[in-house]
């Protein structure tokens, strides 16, 4: 129960913090590296899967040995041409 509320306490803060920065962007002339830096991590955050599940488990998943015949081969493009090549 404890660690449910330290999460719930650290997101609550951590958003605010964000919300805190993005807003003084916005409105104050006088906004600087920090807020950017804490705006822009928090949307960079935004961009994590966080809602992924184990590869055994998605829904419509290969198995280990299906990655392993496809690991093999790459690719079979040809390679980008060089200048004067």
């Amino acid at each position: 129960m404890a660690g449910r509320i330290v999460r719930w306490g650290a997101a609550l803060g951590l958003g605010a913090v964000w919300w805190w920065s993005v807003l003084r962007l916005a409105t104050a002339p006088d906004a600087g590296v920090l807020e950017g830096m804490v705006a822009a991590g928090g949307w960079g955050l935004s961009l994590l899967p966080v809602h992924c599940v184990p590869r055994g488990r998605a829904a419509g998943s290969l198995g280990r040995a299906a990655w392993r015949v496809v690991g093999g081969a790459v690719t079979k493009a040809s390679p980008r041409p060089r200048s004067n090549g």
